[in-house]
Formats: C-alpha cells, structure tokens, sequence
C-alpha cells in the first residue's frame, strides 16, 4: 500500500505520543516541503521525509545508536521511495555508522535540526509568536553555545552543502513554519 500523508501522519500518531515530538515532526515536514520548493524537488517526498524523520524517536527512546533505525521495520509495509527512508536513517548518522553524502539527507538534517533552535528563540520572545521571530536573531543563536545546547548547529550548517546560506535557511525556514504556527502550538 502506498503511504500517503493522512496515513503517515496517523502512524506518527500511534507511535509518538509526546506533543512536542509531534509538532517538531509537523514542523519538520514544513520546513523540508521549503527546501524541496527552493531546490525544485519533490515537496511530498521530502515532505513525508520530514514528518515520519523520528517515528522510532518513542521506540527507540531516543538511543542515539539505533534511533533512525527502526523506522525502517515500522514502515515495512508500505510503498515508499527507497530515498525517504535513507534520508530517514542517515538524519543520525551515528546510528547509520556513514557519513551523509546526498542532498536529501543534507536537507533533512539540516532542517529537522534548525526547527528547535527556532522554536527557542520562539520562547524567548516576549509575545512567543513564531511571527514575531527574525532570521537574524536565529542566526545570532546559532552563535550561542549555550542557547538551546541540544541543537546541533554542525547539522544547521549543512544548509550550505546544499548551496543554501544560513541567512537564507533561517528565513525559508521561518517562512515555512508560520502557516503552521498555531498546529505547532505557536
């Protein structure tokens, strides 16, 4: 059977139940439906890509040695591009024991990962309007070790192995994330 979104987004459903892992999920999916738009590729592949990134998160419980991993077994039966799920594996190339090499699992790292360091400088914010936040003060975050020290901004950075500048991926980004905001709990 071949996976659409309804039924992607259901799965992610059953298998994640934390709220806040659901909307990094959805905001995922929106920021990879950007990028695919600003490189000219598939937006509902790189879309699916986005949203079903960390089905195993729950699963897993997050081990960095083997989350990415299982969502492979959890899609089994389906009919998916052989690429997404690659991509999915590769977004932690610990578990993978490779490196990422190809566009789309430079894209997906890079924005599943810029969607945190967004959303805390969303907190910071006065009014907490994802609106409100400008791609520079993201920016000048990504400078700031300690802000937000989970977010690994190397795998921010490989926007740029993508022939997209952080400048620019902060602000599609954001862009992307807006008409979602509220979905997303902002």
């Amino acid at each position: 059977m071949k996976l659409s979104r309804e039924k992607a987004l259901e799965l992610l459903h059953q298998y994640v139940k934390n709220n806040k892992m659901i909307y990094h999920c959805l905001a995922s999916e929106a920021v990879m439906r950007g990028i695919a738009r600003k490189l000219g590729q598939d937006e509902e592949k790189w879309g699916l890509a986005g949203l079903l990134h960390d089905l195993d998160v729950e699963i897993t419980n997050a081990d960095p040695k083997i989350h990415g991993t299982q969502t492979e077994i959890l899609l089994k039966d389906y009919e998916l591009d052989p690429e997404i799920l690659d991509a999915i594996r590769m977004h932690n190339e610990f578990s993978s024991g490779k490196e990422r090499m190809t566009e789309f699992q430079f894209a997906l790292a890079a924005g599943e990962t810029i969607t945190g360091l967004i959303f805390a400088t969303t907190y910071v914010y006065p009014d907490r309007k994802l609106t409100s936040v400008k791609p520079k003060s993201v920016v000048k975050r990504m400078k700031e070790k300690m802000f937000a020290a989970s977010v690994k901004r190397e795998n921010i950075l490989e926007c740029e192995k993508i022939g997209i500048p952080i400048d620019e991926f902060a602000s599609l980004s954001i862009n992307a994330l807006i008409p979602i905001s509220k979905e997303i709990g902002f």
